[in-house]
C-alpha cells in the first residue's frame, strides 16, 4: 500500500513510518521539515503528494493546550488534509485522539480534539479515530511543564498510559485495513499521574518537590481511563521507566 503520514517526523509518526515501511508499504511523509505547511489554504502541493495513496494517517500535535489555538490548529489541518486527501482519491483517513475526551469536555483541549475529530469526519473519506490513553512519556512532559521554583503540581487524577509503539502499531493496522473500526487504545495498567511524575523524578534525579494540584472533575472521576472495549496492549509504564537513563 502507498500510506500518507501526517505528523511523520514526531514521536509517533516517527514510529508509524518505519513500522510502515518494515511491513513492506510505500510511505509518504507529511510534515514541515519534508516542506508542508497543513496550516496553508493552497494545498494543491499537498494534493500531489497524496496522489495514488491508499490512506492518510494523521499524528499532528499543537505545543500548547489554549483552547482556542489548539482548536484553530486541530481544525484547519483535518479539514486541508482531508479535502486535499478526497481530491487525491485515497479512500481511507486514521486520526490519532485520545480516549475519554467525550467526557471530559469540562477540560478546553479535549474539547479541541473532539473538534478535531469532527473536522476530520467532515471532511475525509473512510475517517478512522483511533483514542489512545496518555503515552508513557506524558509523565515527563507533566514535569517539565509543572515545575516552578522546585515545585511541580501534577493533577491527581487515575490514568492507564501505553507504549506509543503500540499506538504506532494500531495506527498502520487502521490504516492498512487490519482493523476497519474506530478503537480505543490503552496499555495494561492503571497508575495515578501524580505518582507517575514522582517515580520519574526520583529516576533522572530531579531535584524538585512533586505534589498533587487539581484537576478537571471528569479527569479525577476517571474519565482518562479506558472502557471495556479498549485494546489493553503493550509494556506497563514501570518497564518503560526501567528503560529511560537513570540519574548517576
Amino acid at each position: 500500500m502507498r500510506i500518507a503520514v501526517a505528523g511523520a517526523t514526531g514521536l509517533v509518526g516517527a514510529q508509524v513510518v518505519s513500522l510502515a515501511r518494515e511491513e513492506g508499504h510505500e510511505v509518504v511523509e507529511i510534515a514541515r521539515r519534508t516542506g508542508f505547511d497543513l496550516t496553508d489554504p493552497d494545498t494543491t502541493g499537498l494534493e500531489s503528494a497524496l496522489t495514488g495513496a491508499d490512506a492518510v494517517v494523521e499524528v499532528t500535535s499543537y505545543p500548547s493546550i489554549d483552547e482556542a489555538e489548539a482548536t484553530s490548529f486541530f481544525t484547519t489541518v483535518a479539514t486541508n488534509l482531508g479535502r486535499a486527501a478526497t481530491a487525491a482519491g485515497v479512500r481511507r483517513g486514521v486520526v490519532l485522539s485520545i480516549v475519554g475526551i467525550d467526557e471530559s469536555q469540562d477540560y478546553g483541549y479535549y474539547r479541541a480534539k473532539l473538534a478535531q475529530e469532527r473536522a476530520t469526519r467532515a471532511a475525509a473519506a473512510g475517517a478512522l479515530v483511533l483514542r489512545a490513553t496518555q503515552f508513557h512519556e506524558f509523565a515527563r512532559q507533566m514535569l517539565e511543564w509543572n515545575t516552578r521554583a522546585g515545585v511541580a503540581r501534577i493533577m491527581d487524577v487515575p490514568t492507564q498510559p501505553v507504549d506509543t509503539a503500540e499506538v504506532a502499531r494500531v495506527l498502520v493496522d487502521l490504516a492498512t485495513g487490519a482493523l476497519d473500526r474506530d478503537t480505543d487504545l490503552a496499555g495494561p495498567r492503571e497508575e495515578r499521574l501524580v505518582d507517575l511524575v514522582r517515580r520519574y523524578a526520583d529516576h533522572v534525579g530531579a531535584v524538585v518537590r512533586v505534589e498533587p494540584g487539581e484537576a478537571p472533575a471528569s479527569m479525577a472521576g476517571g474519565s482518562m481511563l479506558p472502557g471495556r472495549d479498549a485494546l489493553l496492549r503493550g509494556i506497563d509504564w514501570e518497564t518503560w521507566l526501567a528503560r529511560q537513563p537513570a540519574r548517576r
